[in-house]
């Protein structure tokens, strides 16, 4: 395992881009190590080893942005436990970290709609925000698991959290109103019906997601 991690380390020093790496912390991405290496970059040093729950598991903890995505690709979907969903999400600290941790590995749970379901209600907003997100995911890959998740109550839920302070949780509860809305006629049906007393609203961020809304449905 030791070798292992060292040619993936050698591998990162080699793809380093130190541009990127500085733009990132001069907006406020901050890890203990950021070698600034791109995403496409990241799944061609991913194919070169074999997927690892105890590989995946090292790298997740470690505080270095390359060694957190690449642990999304590499962790085996079958090994992974809803217990270990659990630990994760913690680490999703950022919206790159959990956009790549809920395409490579949440996305592909069996139990996905479970999660989706208890980390929307979450008190935590950063869970929350994961849970949004990787319902938006299962809606852009149409998984089956969508069909088992309690639709009306995670619609109401993302209205409530559309006022949020949180600019990441707003734009994230956004997204589950218009990827749901996307799947059929009368999913956007039922979206616009919800939000439908933001139309004459005197709040103009309410009547804003009302136009938005209604320009994403073409009504």
């Amino acid at each position: 395992m030791e070798t292992i991690l060292r040619n993936i380390r050698a591998d990162l020093r080699m793809s380093m881009n130190g541009v990127t790496a500085a733009s990132m912390r001069s907006k406020g991405v901050g890890y203990r190590m950021n070698f600034g290496v791109d995403v496409p970059r990241l799944k061609q040093i991913a194919a070169r080893y074999v997927p690892d729950k105890v590989l995946a598991e090292i790298m997740w903890k470690e505080d270095v942005r390359e060694l957190k995505i690449l642990a999304t690709m590499l962790c085996p979907p079958v090994r992974f436990s809803k217990e270990d969903a659990e630990r994760w999400v913690q680490g999703a600290a950022n919206q790159e970290i959990r956009e790549q941790v809920c395409k490579n590995l949440f996305q592909e749970l069996s139990y996905a709609d479970e999660l989706v379901q208890e980390w929307t209600g979450n008190k935590d907003e950063t869970i929350r925000t994961t849970g949004y997100w990787l319902f938006a995911r299962l809606c852009i890959i149409r998984s089956d698991a969508i069909n088992r998740i309690r639709s009306e109550e995670l619609l109401e839920r993302a209205k409530a959290d559309l006022k949020n302070e949180s600019l990441l949780l707003r734009q994230s509860a956004l997204n589950t109103l218009k990827f749901f809305g996307r799947l059929s006629p009368d999913n956007a049906e039922k979206v616009m019906w919800l939000v439908a007393d933001f139309e004459y609203s005197v709040d103009p961020q309410e009547k804003e997601i009302f136009d938005l809304l209604s320009f994403e449905f073409k009504l």
